[in-house]
């Protein structure tokens, strides 16, 4: 199995407390998502997240495609970090760790995701051509929401294979 890894930093000019708040609320994720993946919370997120968390989504892979996303909230450090891994979705794996750091411009938030596809080896053809444009096309949305909503800030985005 081929372990992918996408990394991404976006310095935001907020503090470090509305941008926790922002991050730790589940329900925020559909405001920096792409209209077209159709992206759908389906459970209970009222509140702050939590460790041990199970968050259901529906999402559209491809036109017509929906297929249900399963994440659990593994570890959570307030106002520091936190991760979220699938339990069920369209990844064979997927680990995504937030982290937020306090600069002298505002706080910087980086991504880093750790994923590997299904249906080896057809599943790795299709992340050159389908599945990698397609995550570097959802944070760069994400970005471009955030930069909306929160003003602009230096950003140094960054992206591994």
């Amino acid at each position: 199995m081929k372990i992918h890894l996408l990394e991404r930093e976006q310095i935001l000019p907020i503090g470090i407390d509305e941008a926790w708040e922002f991050f730790s609320s589940p329900s925020n994720l559909d405001a920096i998502t792409p209209p077209e993946l159709g992206f759908k919370i389906t459970s209970r997120t009222e509140g702050a997240m939590y460790e041990g968390q199970i968050i259901t989504y529906s999402v559209r892979v491809a036109p017509a495609v929906w297929v249900s996303w399963v994440t659990e909230i593994k570890a959570v450090e307030p106002r520091r970090a936190f991760v979220d891994e699938q339990r069920f979705g369209p990844y064979r794996f997927w680990h995504h760790r937030h982290l937020f750091e306090e600069t002298p411009e505002g706080v910087r938030m980086s991504d880093r995701v750790h994923y590997a596809l299904p249906f080896p080896p057809f599943g790795e053809i299709g992340h050159r051509w389908f599945v990698r444009p397609k995550l570097e096309r959802i944070f760069d949305f994400r970005k471009q929401e955030l930069t909306r909503r929160f003003g602009r800030a230096p950003v140094r985005m960054e992206a591994a294979s």
